[in-house]
């Protein structure tokens, strides 16, 4: 699997917002992002179906 770089456009005040919550799960903000990203794709499937990439 290949990794892929992202850039986000993000407002200081959420950008601090996720720090706090990145640390208090001990994760980068990067890392925080990737589990956000996860949960978000898990729930999406879990309503709609397994999304299929080809």
């Amino acid at each position: 699997m290949a990794i892929k770089s992202l850039s986000i456009r993000i407002d200081n005040k959420m950008l601090d917002k996720l720090h706090v919550i990145a640390d208090y799960e001990g994760r980068s903000a990067n890392s925080e992002i990737l589990v956000l990203i996860r949960d978000a794709i898990e729930k999406y499937e879990e309503k709609y179906g397994e999304i299929i990439i080809e």
